[in-house]
């Protein structure tokens, strides 16, 4: 070629830079930061708490447009209704068979560690334990007909993940009837799904500030002593927990899908740092639906699995509602029997539904339990109001656990699972760019299509 036509071609488009991991490394720093000006200055740092509330509003504000758009489009481009049936009722069920686990080690940890034992209220406790009630209670009845909307619009701004949830199905069902005719229509959904991720990408640049707030507001108002006297039952959660995830979860992934639960969870690494900032794992939805169809995980499993086992999927709820009641029961020296501790639990894990992700929902649930089955044990819930929000740390992080393992094993198991990129991308041959989940940026590398994803 002569040399004119070299000097005169266009240069090749340069893709920008990606930077998003200084906004990790901004979080660690900010967490760090944090705790030292909870300790140092806990006066002031009790007043940063707004920070934090604000970044966690943020991100909630945009997860029903994200998992409206998400469903919509999972279930609306799948030409036959029996595979959007079978994802759906896997699904359910085998976060039923892990909820039941999750609440049977909690039972078993609970009642060998006597966690409440010699503790005793105080003024403040019951106050705070009775405020909690007003919140948490509710019945069954009010539960099942709160999913149904006042409108088909109102659900996406009702606050209630599982309205939201339900008008979505039903919209992707109905442009799955409607065939070539609801083409144009997916389309509007699909930029609309592009144009609610940019504004996450935006909103997550606030994280560092969140994170600084709301460490410094929870360290600054429990202090390092007011921890000691709960240690075992902090202690005994953690433990549970950790055995829940790589005995349980680990095992479960590795017999049914041959995947090590450390490569998945090393893939995901900066969302359980997200939630252990933000202690809420909605924080960590949109970039987990997008690294699970990155994965080989077809859309339509993401989009089915991922938003129903925030709703559904409460291993870790599970788990802290065991053992936050047999401590709240023994601390007023009114220990539960095995019966009313099944049956008060088995009513929480139904009334906790669709709360799975929200920071602090935990708490209010065990309050309202107590006052539908045992008003006398309400008070008790103040005894673990200054702790609750480093269990709902844990609560998320074991939630968000539970979801990444399901969107595998329910991919595999329903022939929706590009196995061989599953592999390459674990194994970091294929790495997530963060740019990705906004079309008007171009990736470094030409990303091949998984198997089945559209």
């Amino acid at each position: 070629m002569p040399h004119t036509d070299v000097a005169t071609s266009p240069p090749p488009k340069q893709a920008p830079k990606n930077r998003t991991h200084w906004l990790y490394i901004a979080v660690i720093v900010a967490v760090g930061l944090g705790i030292a000006v909870g300790l140092l200055f806990p006066d002031f740092a009790v007043k940063l708490k707004p920070l934090g509330d604000g970044f966690v509003a943020l991100i909630t504000m945009m997860i029903q447009p994200v998992i409206f758009c998400t469903i919509i489009l999972g279930v609306g481009s799948v030409a036959s209704a029996a595979k959007v049936g079978k994802v759906g009722l896997g699904a359910i069920l085998y976060f039923l068979v892990m909820s039941t686990f999750a609440l049977t080690i909690g039972l078993v940890v609970g009642n060998l560690l006597h966690p409440g034992d010699g503790l005793h209220l105080d003024d403040s406790a019951v106050a705070a334990g009775a405020e909690q009630a007003k919140e948490g209670h509710g019945s069954t009845t009010d539960f099942l007909l709160g999913i149904i909307p006042d409108s088909l619009f109102s659900s996406l701004t009702s606050g209630d993940v599982l309205q939201t949830l339900l008008v979505a199905l039903l919209i992707g069902f109905a442009l799955q009837q409607m065939g070539p005719a609801g083409k144009p229509i997916l389309t509007v959904v699909e930029y609309a799904q592009k144009l609610v991720f940019r504004v996450l990408a935006m909103i997550m640049w606030a994280a560092p500030i969140g994170a600084f707030g709301a460490m410094s507001a929870v360290v600054g108002a429990t202090g390092a002593d007011a921890l000691k006297s709960l240690a075992i039952l902090m202690g005994g959660f953690y433990v549970t927990c950790i055995l829940f995830i790589f005995v349980v979860l680990g095992t479960v992934l590795r017999v049914f899908a041959g995947v090590s639960i450390f490569s998945l969870f090393r893939y995901l690494a900066r969302e359980f740092l997200l939630i252990l900032a933000t202690s809420s794992s909605e924080s960590a939805l949109p970039r987990l639906i997008a690294k699970m169809e990155h994965a080989g995980v077809d859309r339509t499993t993401v989009g089915i699995v991922v938003p129903t086992g925030y709703s559904f999927n409460l291993d870790g709820t599970a788990i802290y509602l065991t053992m936050a009641t047999l401590f709240i029961a023994e601390a007023l020296d009114d220990p539960l029997s095995i019966g009313e501790q099944i049956s008060l639990l088995v009513f929480m894990i139904i009334a906790s539904k669709g709360a799975a992700g929200v920071t602090g929902a935990g708490l209010a649930t065990l309050a309202g339990g107590l006052q539908s089955h045992r008003p006398e044990l309400v008070d008790g819930v103040g005894l673990i109001v200054g702790i609750d929000r480093f269990m709902s740390e844990a609560r998320a992080l074991t939630n968000f656990a539970g979801n990444s393992v399901a969107t595998v094993l329910i991919g595999n198991w329903t022939d929706g699972l590009d196995r061989e990129r599953l592999d390459k991308v674990l194994a970091g041959e294929l790495p997530f760019d963060e740019r990705t989940m906004m079309d008007d940026v171009p990736a470094a590398e030409p990303d091949p299509e998984p198997a089945g994803a559209r």
